[in-house]
C-alpha cells in the first residue's frame, strides 16, 4: 500500500490543490473536511479515501484514525481570517481562533507522531503573513498564526532526525474564507496592487510549495517559516 498523506482543510483553496498535485504525481492523499458533499466530490475526483470530521469538535482524531492510522505525512491547511479592532476581540474569539489554528494542530500532530516517527514524515503547518507584518484589525488571527510559527520551529528541534515540520506563511489567496473581502472588485483590486508581483495569491501558489515540503523532495529542509506572499513581506 502507498504511503498517505492527510490533508486538513481539504475542501480548501489550498487543500484541494494540494490534493491534487500529490494525486498527479502518484502520490496518496486522504482528505479531512468538515463538510461531506464538497469533500466527498474532491474524493470522486481524485478517487481518494477521505473522513468527515470536524477539527473543533472534541475526538476529532479518534474519528479520523478509524479510518487511517499509518501516515507519511500531515498538511494541516486549515485557517481563518477574524479581523476586528482589538476594543471588540473577547476572549471567545481568542479562544476559538486558537482552537481552530493551534490546538487542533497540535492535536493532529500528537495523534499521528508515532506513525510520522516510524515513516520518517512530514507536517506542513500555515501560517500567515499577519504574524510577521504589522496589519491593523489583525490582533486575532496574527496572534493564532504567531504562535504556529513558535510551534513549527520548536517541534522541529523537537522531532529531528526523524518528523520534518514546516511552515508556511501565505498573503491573501482567493478561496470561500476570503470572499467576503474580495467580492468588491475595488477592495480585490487595492491587495492586489499592495503585492510587489501585484496579483492576489491562488491555491496552487502555496499548495506547490506544500507538495514539496510534505515529500522527501524536500528531505534536508525542516524548522523553516516561507512566505508565499507575492513579495509583500520583504519589499512592499
Amino acid at each position: 500500500m502507498s504511503e498517505k498523506y492527510l490533508i486538513f482543510g481539504a475542501t480548501g483553496s489550498v487543500g484541494s490543490n494540494l490534493a491534487e498535485q500529490l494525486k498527479n504525481s502518484g502520490y496518496d492523499p486522504h482528505l479531512v473536511a468538515r463538510n461531506e458533499n464538497e469533500v466527498k466530490t474532491i474524493s470522486d475526483k481524485l478517487d481518494c479515501t477521505y473522513t468527515v470530521a470536524d477539527v473543533l469538535e472534541d475526538g476529532f482524531i479518534e474519528k479520523i484514525k478509524t479510518d487511517i492510522n499509518d501516515i507519511k505525512g500531515i498538511a494541516y491547511c486549515i485557517g481563518s481570517i477574524d479581523l476586528k479592532p482589538l476594543r471588540m476581540i473577547s476572549e471567545q474569539d481568542l479562544n476559538k481562533c486558537m482552537k481552530l489554528n493551534l490546538y487542533s494542530a497540535v492535536e493532529a500532530i500528537k495523534g499521528y507522531q508515532e506513525s510520522l516517527k516510524k515513516n520518517k514524515g512530514s507536517i506542513v503547518l500555515f501560517s500567515t503573513v499577519a504574524a510577521q507584518r504589522g496589519f491593523t484589525n489583525h490582533s486575532i488571527i496574527a496572534s493564532a498564526k504567531a504562535a504556529v510559527e513558535g510551534l513549527t520551529v520548536t517541534l522541529a528541534a523537537e522531532f529531528a532526525p526523524n518528523i520534518r515540520v514546516n511552515c508556511i506563511a501565505p498573503s491573501l489567496t482567493k478561496s470561500k474564507i476570503a470572499e467576503p473581502m474580495l467580492k468588491n472588485t475595488t477592495i480585490a483590486e487595492g491587495i492586489a496592487k499592495a503585492h510587489p508581483l501585484k496579483r492576489l495569491g491562488e491555491g496552487k501558489d502555496s499548495a506547490a510549495l506544500a507538495k514539496f515540503l510534505i515529500t522527501d523532495e524536500s528531505s534536508w529542509v525542516t524548522g523553516q517559516i516561507i512566505a508565499v506572499d507575492g513579495g509583500r513581506s520583504k519589499l512592499s
